[in-house]
């Protein structure tokens, strides 16, 4: 059999979208001196601009990285942001060969973001360059996402193992950035859901890392600010005309992970059961995350949310889909597969569907995944229509756990799900991997016209019929508490349970 190439950290070894959420602000932390650790083994890093940038405005916003970028050497900049639970803040760790350094309390409060990670400075400019006294100077806040570029020394590692892009979501466990020595890697995603609003117009743009970070990190303070020219045109003025911002992400695919499927259908009745599987085959393990994004149509009969079911186990999920002949239907099998991508064994797993809804229009997994709205004492009150889905890593949840695949290549849901005429299909969900199903997705409501107000549960059950073979099934549950309510003007609205202290009001998408 053709192996499966699953590219990851050295075994000592990414999102939303999508769609993710923006968590609030963090209060700033004055450290007085960088550790020590840093200046001994730390990286060197230096904050770098090109003399000039241009962009276009769309409704006085702009989406552009300012062609930021940080020169690394002498060490890999490696931070992991974890959160033990729900309950807890945000723990910044930065990862070096002597040993992990805790980075102080409040730097950041976004599992998968540095929070307010760089300060930026407009000076608007006349035409001739000179400083328009007329306008006022201006700051921005944004915040971070380390991602390798590009090799700076024919000496550094050929390819960087760290992820790429930032995959945001709230409820998120564990993220990993890095950008390894000997690269230079950017600082801001070009693509942010939370745009910069600036007018047309020249700035004069000094771009700064945010104290905070830079003395926790032992930047020198000649490398951790720099200086660019912004030119920001008028969309309706040139060749931005319509819609300027490109799909967030973009294709990211690695050559190295192929998303082909096996060269033919296999026969014989598969593994059975985890119990034969080879002693020490690594293997997926599917949970999920409470649902988010809650929030009633206009009318209040529809009760809208996002879910997300995720990989917490050692090894991808693999499905292929193999088509009947003359149906829409494909026969859907799971692959195991050892630390070297080898095929150990399959399984056969229910099937694949043609899903021809508008929001949709791909290859679904069926079975994967279900919902209910469930009454205050947990029995069943709604179904919805929702279960099947086409697996794609649109989030990384938890890139700290022991399995996780840092190197996951991004594709959008046309090329991992196919088309009406494929034949066959691959789709994985990554160790550390989420996938996320938004609102606007048909099947991502439950109708309840007829549902009296009350107290209800959201649960999200993966691996509902048990169909695939997983580490642990005692863990594919989550619930949200919600209450359903009717105001004086006969108007419904929904009050929904916090998860911890996690905040997830902003930016649910960005």
């Amino acid at each position: 059999m053709v192996p499966y190439s699953s590219p990851r950290r050295g075994r000592s070894l990414l999102r939303a979208v999508l769609a993710a959420a923006v968590l609030a602000a963090p209060a700033a932390v004055a450290v007085s001196s960088p550790s020590p650790a840093h200046a001994e083994d730390g990286p060197t890093v230096v904050l770098t601009a090109p003399d000039r940038v241009r962009t276009w405005e769309h409704d006085n916003t702009v989406w552009t990285d300012f062609g930021l970028r940080v020169r690394v050497t002498g060490a890999a900049l490696e931070l992991w942001s974890q959160r033990p639970d729900y309950e807890s803040e945000v723990v910044l760790t930065q990862k070096l060969a002597g040993g992990d350094v805790t980075l102080p309390e409040g730097l950041t409060d976004r599992v998968g973001r540095l929070g307010d990670f760089i300060r930026l400075r407009f000076v608007p400019l006349n035409d001739d360059g000179t400083v328009d006294e007329d306008r006022t100077p201006f700051v921005r806040r944004i915040d971070g996402c380390l991602s390798a570029v590009a090799r700076l020394s024919p000496d550094a590692t050929f390819r960087s193992n760290y992820p790429r892009g930032c995959w945001y979501n709230p409820l998120a466990i564990g993220s990993v950035q890095g950008i390894p020595a000997g690269w230079t890697g950017s600082v801001v995603e070009e693509y942010s859901e939370t745009g910069v609003k600036v007018r047309p117009g020249k700035y004069a743009v000094t771009a700064q890392i945010a104290t905070p970070y830079a003395d926790a990190l032992g930047i020198a303070q000649a490398d951790r600010r720099t200086r660019t020219t912004l030119v920001v045109r008028d969309s309706e003025e040139g060749e931005c005309r319509g819609e300027c911002r490109q799909q967030h992400g973009g294709d990211l695919s690695d050559p190295t992970t192929p998303l082909q499927p096996e060269a033919s259908e296999p026969t014989g009745p598969g593994v059975g059961s985890l119990a034969g599987l080879p002693e020490g085959t690594p293997v997926p393990d599917l949970r999920s995350l409470p649902a988010f994004g809650i929030e009633l149509n206009r009318k209040g009969t529809q009760l809208r949310f996002a879910a997300n079911v995720w990989n917490n186990g050692t090894s991808d999920l693999v499905v292929d889909g193999f088509r009947r002949e003359d149906e829409d239907v494909m026969d859907a099998y799971q692959y195991f597969l050892d630390d070297d991508g080898e095929v150990v064994d399959y399984e056969p797993v229910g099937e694949m569907e043609w899903d021809p809804d508008p929001t949709h229009q791909h290859w679904h997994f069926t079975d994967f995944a279900t919902y209910r709205l469930l009454a205050e004492d947990k029995t069943t009150e709604v179904v919805s229509g929702k279960e099947a889905f086409c697996l794609a890593n649109t989030d990384a949840v938890d890139l700290t756990a022991a399995g996780a695949n840092w190197t996951v290549s991004y594709d959008d849901l046309g090329s991992v799900c196919g088309g009406l005429e494929s034949q066959a299909i691959r789709e994985v969900l990554a160790a550390g991997w989420g996938d996320t199903y938004a609102q606007f997705r048909a099947g991502q409501a439950f109708p309840i016209a007829n549902v009296p107000d009350g107290v209800y549960y959201i649960q999200v059950l993966a691996n509902p019929e048990q169909n695939l073979i997983e580490a642990d099934t005692a863990n594919n549950e989550s619930l949200r508490r919600i209450r359903l309510m009717t105001n004086a003007k006969g108007e419904r609205r929904v009050w929904v349970a916090p998860v911890g202290i996690v905040d997830e009001s902003v930016g649910m998408f960005g």
